[in-house]
């Protein structure tokens, strides 16, 4: 299992875990091993099922990142030791999540639900301009929304998403 997970998750876990040491390598190979094995220990309660562990490892990771920061705190600096303000600066790490769980909840969605979702709040089209391009009634597209944003909620509620 920690192959898998190493195989499928390393790369893009190891670059954000980068981003959140400031780029210190071996922290961040560091607290990689660190997160998988905590995936490993946690195998059992992981959903084998859901589309992307990706939202979950990197949470793992970034409070691990945040534990060791307070452990650094909490002693006196060492010689060689850079300043820690660098590595308390915005990640991007949640905006980062954020797009790859709508991404994900997006994709389960039909195909219909999806084009009026991207019509009306991606492109930001009217109702009226959303059945024009969509070639469909403006009671269709008002329906299709009501019933895409009820799926998209579903789903990201299976996401462990929650308004």
């Amino acid at each position: 299992m920690v192959t898998e997970l190493y195989r499928v998750y390393g790369r893009p876990l190891l670059s954000l875990v980068l981003r959140l040491t400031g780029g210190d390598r071996h922290w961040a190979e560091d607290v990689v091993q660190e997160t998988m094995i905590r995936a490993w220990r946690s195998a059992g309660q992981l959903d084998e099922n859901a589309a992307s562990l990706l939202p979950w490892l990197a949470t793992v990771a970034r409070r691990i990142v945040i534990d060791d920061q307070r452990r650094r705190n909490a002693r006196p600096r060492e010689a060689g030791e850079g300043p820690l303000a660098q590595l308390r600066g915005p990640d991007g790490l949640d905006d980062m999540l954020r797009s790859v769980v709508l991404s994900e909840a997006l994709g389960a969605l039909s195909a219909a639900h999806r084009e009026v979702l991207t019509e009306t709040f991606f492109r930001d089209r009217s109702v009226n301009e959303a059945a024009e391009v969509l070639g469909i009634p403006v009671g269709t597209v008002k329906s299709r929304v009501y019933y895409a944003l009820r799926a998209l909620r579903v789903a990201l509620d299976e996401r462990g998403v929650t308004p």
